[in-house]
């Protein structure tokens, strides 16, 4: 199966929590701010492994280098500065296999790249897809910010502002891409685009919601815990783990 997707039908309500007996091992590795393209090459080698079975499910946390991306069903025609803005400020522009439209990710942005065997989980797609909205709408309620889920647009909208973009990639049963929650992002970076091609839909971020900076790095404690209750998963954290077996497979 090579499946690209976003939700497209209505929420069925909140996942619920799975009792701790029950939970599987993940491995949660935090990277750091990292080039796109190579945490896309550190996803095509986690997926092919774990397809492979040599591999379990692993949890990249990270943060990129100023980039667009560009998803299968639409791309450059929602950048709507002139080239020479983004070579004055050094955005790149990446095209990739995800669901969904074009994004910007940047520092100050935390991206969550799972890498599940949707078969071993026993969910769909879209099962999954709600799981991912559901562990960002629970992480929000630990700074008491109320996120919601919008039927006619994926990811996680906070007083009609999305706060957190959703966009995956299926094959073989392994889930690849993920989220990106902005917690102290340059906003206006997004102003330079139609995010997720939406015109007129204005993006916010943690930081701003609260009234005061918040770190990236701060949000990833409270993170792998609503991402450990709503998956059903065990954490086990072990940062730059992954781009050290990387760079060894390259090297």
């Amino acid at each position: 199966m090579d499946t690209s997707a976003e939700k497209e039908a209505s929420d069925p309500g909140t996942p619920q929590e799975i009792h701790p007996a029950s939970r599987k091992v993940c491995i949660a590795d935090y990277l750091g701010v990292v080039p796109y393209e190579r945490a896309l090459k550190l996803q095509q080698a986690l997926a092919l492994a774990r397809a492979e079975g040599s591999s379990r499910d692993v949890l990249l946390l990270l943060q990129h280098l100023s980039v667009f991306t560009m998803g299968r069903f639409r791309g450059e025609e929602d950048i709507i500065v002139p080239a020479e803005t983004l070579a004055r400020e050094a955005i790149a522009v990446f095209p990739t296999n995800r669901g969904g439209g074009i994004t910007y990710h940047g520092p100050g942005q935390l991206v969550g790249y799972p890498i599940l065997s949707l078969r071993e989980h026993r969910l769909s797609v879209r099962e999954y897809i709600w799981k991912l909205e559901a562990t960002i709408t629970k992480l929000l309620l630990d700074f008491d910010i109320h996120g919601y889920c919008d039927a006619d647009f994926p990811g996680v909208w906070v007083n009609g502002e999305k706060i957190c973009s959703v966009g995956i990639h299926v094959r073989r049963g392994i889930t690849m891409h993920g989220f990106a929650l902005n917690v102290n992002t340059n906003l206006r970076h997004f102003e330079y685009i139609n995010p997720c091609g939406l015109r007129g839909k204005a993006m916010t971020s943690v930081s701003r919601v609260l009234g005061y900076a918040v770190e990236a790095e701060a949000i990833i404690g409270p993170l792998l815990d609503s991402f450990s209750a709503i998956f059903g998963l065990e954490i086990e954290r072990r940062d730059n783990e992954c781009l050290v077996t990387l760079d060894a497979l390259s090297g």
